[in-house]
């Protein structure tokens, strides 16, 4: 069955996002593809394989199912998956027989991680987080001494693979201050960790935006994100490049475009409202497209009467309000429109563009809530 709307995954665009984001870091730093949120958006099935084939073998995810999809997309034996966030009891010895690393935050987590070990006689893979001032997850300077009594006292069992943490805003400079007591937190604890003599095999600290902001705690791997995708987490990061850069052109490139069809097009004579209620009179003799896509497909109600689409390389105007599974466009002055023409909600269209920053603009989005508020019914394919 066709579906009313696609997303279209670009190949090359994904490939010049990862080429500049390697440039921005050492040799022997890893980058770790981080596919939460259905991979923003992109669609974990249809992502991981295009990154695999792009030579990425780290993902991470934020839960335990996310990581599950993961594994069942990954077509590379090497492919390794780390959880950041939730993972319950249950789900475990589920993680450690198939090879998944975890955050560990608290010491319930690493007991269960323990004993989940001893019971399949295979070790657990822990990434042991800080909590540096998020204040969110992570063990506390106070925590440590008994933190390291428990990992001595259960090393049969666990991996000390990773110690990490998560910066809180290393997208604005009006976070500065904060972001750098973070980075002079890890670096104490992990020094104080380490005179232990415990060692992880990675540490690692930067999410896109504190791997733009803060090269210095790159570490061993970094957790990429949104910027893999064609993002910048704000538009301060990318004035912060170009300032620092002294060119003004965009390094990277969006990966992801949707779009849908007209479904059938009608004339609406002056005088008459269009749509639910009275929220747009036609101002003269009008012909719209109906598009089969309404806010249970991501397409805000907040964009009626003020979206935007492409149809045949012209920008038009969503009027009247958008209903659940439809939504209307002005096409009097491009009469040509017809049923089952394409229409561009996101991405390209000849030289113009409805880009993710401007539709999450007019509907009062972040990047990232547009994106991962794609349904996942919605059927990716790379190109």
């Amino acid at each position: 069955m066709n579906s009313p709307s696609y997303i279209e995954l670009d190949k090359g665009a994904l490939k010049n996002n990862y080429r500049f984001i390697h440039s921005l870091l050492a040799k022997g730093v890893r980058m770790s593809s981080v596919v939460k949120g259905n991979a923003y958006g992109h669609g974990i099935a249809e992502f991981v394989p295009l990154a695999e084939s792009l030579g990425i073998s780290h993902f991470s995810v934020h839960s335990a199912d996310e990581a599950k999809r993961v594994l069942d997309a990954k077509q590379k034996d090497a492919t390794e998956v780390m959880i950041m966030g939730y993972i319950d009891d249950d789900n475990l010895e589920w993680a450690v027989s198939n090879g998944i690393s975890f955050f560990v935050f608290e010491y319930d987590r690493l007991l269960k991680a323990a004993e989940a070990a001893e019971t399949l006689g295979k070790r657990a893979k822990v990434h042991i987080e800080l909590e540096t001032g998020m204040n969110r997850t992570g063990f506390q300077q106070e925590d440590l001494d008994l933190l390291i009594s428990l990992i001595k006292g259960n090393l049969s069992f666990i991996t000390f693979e990773g110690l990490c943490t998560h910066f809180a805003g290393a997208e604005s400079v009006s976070n500065l201050s904060r972001v750098q007591a973070q980075a002079r937190a890890f670096n104490q604890m992990a020094d104080y960790i380490e005179s232990h003599g415990l060692k992880p095999q990675i540490k690692h600290t930067c999410c896109s935006a504190a791997t733009l902001r803060l090269p210095e705690m790159h570490f061993d791997l970094v957790r990429i994100g949104i910027l893999q995708y064609g993002f910048w987490p704000t538009k301060e990061t990318f004035i912060g490049y170009i300032i620092d850069n002294k060119n003004n052109d965009d390094p990277l490139k969006r990966a992801l475009s949707w779009k849908s069809r007209v479904m059938t097009t009608k004339t609406v004579k002056m005088g008459e409202f269009i749509g639910y209620g009275t929220t747009y009179l036609a101002q003269r003799d009008m012909k719209i497209a109906v598009v089969p896509i309404g806010y249970s497909h991501g397409f805000s109600r907040s964009l009626s009467n003020q979206g935007r689409v492409l149809i045949h390389g012209y920008r038009l105007s969503v009027i009247g309000m958008v209903n659940m599974n439809n939504m209307a466009v002005d096409i009097t002055e491009v009469p040509h429109v017809s049923k089952g023409d394409t229409v561009t909600l996101i991405g390209y269209d000849g030289e113009l563009e409805v880009s993710v920053a401007s539709f999450a603009e007019l509907s009062d989005q972040l990047n990232y809530e547009l994106l991962t508020r794609l349904p996942f019914s919605i059927p990716r394919k790379v190109i």
